[in-house]
């Protein structure tokens, strides 16, 4: 029960005991007044009919007296009067039965009046005559009483009810402060720090306010310190502190990581961005004109491959850039290089560096199994490719020998995707993600979209979909993935949640997102829960978008998560605002973690403080052996994905599975 109505049924009890207090007391006094009344009443008639009739006694008209008594006794306050003489015999008598009128009957059993009576001597000269007796009704005593009753509790109670209100009210303003510190202490739990201002004016209310205040601060400045610490961490580990950009370490997880997937199409391109005379340009210019020029260049290259997503861009070593971007095709590295080297040409104008020749840029297109070293010797070779050609110019080539046979034209490919959307030629496959610890509760499902080929191959969504979304085809994808995957029966197969990508183009489109909320209403409630999944980079990019998006779809019960957590240099504060469900941590962090003195182990730790601190689950992607996952259990996880615990298998299939079971 809250203060309020403590506070409420407090006063409320202390008015009633006063209440029945001055009620009792004012019921005493005016009963024990009535009476007094009544006696007083009864001797005055009685001396005065004495005196009245006594003349007419003496001269023997006691006819008169009769008419006398009778008179008096009809004026209807008076139980009963009688005249006796001085042997006591009644002479007249007039009595009426006791009714009392307009009073309940329990009040009077309950309020008991003595009925008062009174006696007087008739004298007939100086001799006694006889006597009268006057006994009162107490029927006007009783409605008197009950009258003053009424009025007196419905007096009370709108008094009561007057004050009721007011103090109600009163206290609603004097426990304003109250409710204020309630609602600081609930977004204290969602890490969000508000701080009262102004304080009460009440001292006791007013240091509760203060004190809530200085926690609040401290534990904002708790949360900055844990998010500075993984923040630099991530820095020291993986980030080149002169560009903004990632280090060679980065550069490199991030290509293994992508090579190590065994689920996906390997594909994607590496480029190499070399600028020339760096060393000269320092010498003669000074090094702050070395570190401008790395500077343009390193904004030069995030303008020019800012329509791609998961793009990992680092700084090599010197006047070397890396650029590798998943799933690009080989036209998309020609157009990213021939801007970059274009934009070069442009930046040569402001003479910025020694010579017009600022820098080459060379890139290799992979479509299948390779290996890293194999990656950065053949860019090595297209650099140098390119500075054959003269300043400012690209030069891109293929790994041929080890590519799968894949449509090259943009027309090819929205002629296959376009087929297959229409004929529903799509095949879900899910991956089970388990909660660490002994037991491996079941926390989701991620269900993957894959495209079957006329062939009967399939093609990974990390090919089909770069392309769908320049194609204008993703929105579509994703509404038919979502219908596909909501047609199993997930409660038989044991699983209360599951996990589907969408991509950010999609939640562009307000028909898109109109349909989805839709589709989430008409969910019969065996339906299981959905957390739609967002890269890092979509979820920076798209804040406000997805933010909104969140809060529509946890109305229904459902939530969204982040995946390839740490791939970008984001800042951790963003979580604070989008609050995901849970993050999923890159694969190349998850690849590193060898000993305990790993810098991805010191990382993964300070990033599960941080989310576990604003409530958010991580889970670790790419988890591949059995001595990462104990290190991950370690590091207090919350769960993990991988081949470790299970590859991917088709939804239908695992349907088949749980219904022969």
């Amino acid at each position: 029960m809250t203060l309020y109505r403590q506070l409420i049924i407090f006063t409320f009890l202390l008015f009633l005991l006063l209440f029945s207090g001055t009620w009792y007391a004012k019921l005493q006094s005016t009963r024990s007044f009535l009476i007094d009344q009544l006696e007083s009443h009864a001797q005055d008639t009685a001396t005065s009919l004495a005196l009245s009739v006594s003349p007419h006694v003496a001269s023997k008209d006691m006819a008169t007296v009769e008419s006398m008594i009778n008179a008096v006794f009809d004026r209807g306050y008076y139980q009963e009067v009688k005249f006796t003489d001085t042997r006591k015999h009644t002479l007249f008598e007039r009595s009426v039965a006791v009714k009392i009128e307009n009073v309940p009957p329990w009040f009077v059993q309950l309020i008991p009046l003595k009925t008062p009576e009174a006696t007087a001597d008739v004298t007939a000269g100086w001799n006694q005559a006889g006597s009268i007796y006057v006994k009162s009704h107490p029927g006007y005593a009783y409605e008197t009483l009950w009258t003053d009753v009424v009025n007196m509790t419905l007096w009370f109670a709108a008094c009561a009810t007057f004050l009721l209100i007011a103090g109600a009210c009163g206290l609603r303003i004097l426990l304003k402060p109250l409710v204020a510190v309630e609602s600081q202490a609930d977004a204290l739990c969602r890490k969000e720090y508000k701080i009262q201002e102004p304080l009460p004016w009440t001292k006791e209310f007013r240091r509760v306010v203060e004190a809530m205040n200085r926690m609040t601060n401290k534990v904002r400045e708790m949360f900055e310190e844990q998010v500075a610490q993984a923040e630099g961490l991530r820095e020291r580990a993986y980030h080149d502190p002169l560009t903004g950009l990632g280090n060679r370490r980065y550069f490199e997880s991030q290509i293994k990581a992508r090579l190590d997937q065994q689920d996906i199409n390997r594909s994607g391109t590496v480029i190499v961005v070399r600028i020339h005379d760096l060393d000269a340009l320092n010498k003669q210019k000074g090094f702050q004109a070395g570190d401008d020029l790395l500077k343009r260049i390193a904004l030069l290259l995030q303008k020019a491959t800012s329509p791609y997503e998961n793009t990992a861009l680092a700084r090599l070593t010197g006047g070397d850039f890396g650029i590798f971007i998943p799933n690009a095709s080989s036209w998309d590295a020609e157009q990213i290089a021939a801007e970059i080297a274009t934009r070069m040409s442009q930046l040569s104008v402001e003479q910025i560096s020694l010579t017009d020749n600022i820098g080459n840029v060379g890139g290799v297109t992979f479509d299948g199994v390779t290996t890293l070293a194999r990656l950065l010797s053949a860019a090595d070779l297209s650099l140098s490719s390119a500075m054959q050609k003269g300043p400012n110019t690209w030069d891109i080539q293929a790994l041929t020998d080890e590519t799968d046979t894949l449509p090259l034209g943009l027309q090819q490919w929205k002629d296959i995707l376009e087929t297959a959307l229409a004929e529903r030629d799509i095949r879900l496959d899910a991956q089970t993600v388990v909660e660490c610890g002994k037991d491996g509760k079941l926390m989701h499902l991620e269900v993957f979209s894959r495209i079957i080929q006329k062939d009967g191959k399939t093609l990974n969504a990390s090919v089909f979909m770069p392309l769908a979304e320049r194609l204008g085809l993703v929105t579509t994808i994703d509404r038919l993935a979502l219908e596909e995957a909501l047609k199993h029966d997930f409660k038989r197969m044991g699983v209360h949640r599951i996990a589907v990508n969408l991509s950010p183009a999609s939640l562009r489109d307000e028909s898109f997102r109109s349909w989805v909320l839709e589709f989430l209403r008409e969910l019969p409630p065996v339906s299981p829960r959905i957390s739609f999944e967002f890269s890092e980079f979509a979820a920076v990019q798209n804040l406000a978008l997805i933010k909104g998006f969140s809060a529509a779809v946890r109305s229904h019960g459902h939530g969204i998560g982040l995946d390839h957590y740490g791939q970008s240099f984001s800042k951790l504060g963003y979580l604070q605002s989008l609050h995901p469900d849970y993050v999923k941590i890159d694969r190349a962090y998850t690849g590193e973690l060898q000993d305990e003195k790993s810098d991805s182990r010191f990382y993964i730790g300070a990033l599960c403080s941080v989310a576990h601190s604003i409530d958010i689950a991580v889970v670790a992607e790419g988890v591949e052996t059995e001595q990462q996952a104990q290190v991950l259990e370690d590091l207090n996880l919350d769960a993990i994905q991988g081949y470790f615990i299970g590859k991917p298998q088709p939804l239908a299939t695992m349907a088949i599975t749980a219904t022969k079971k």
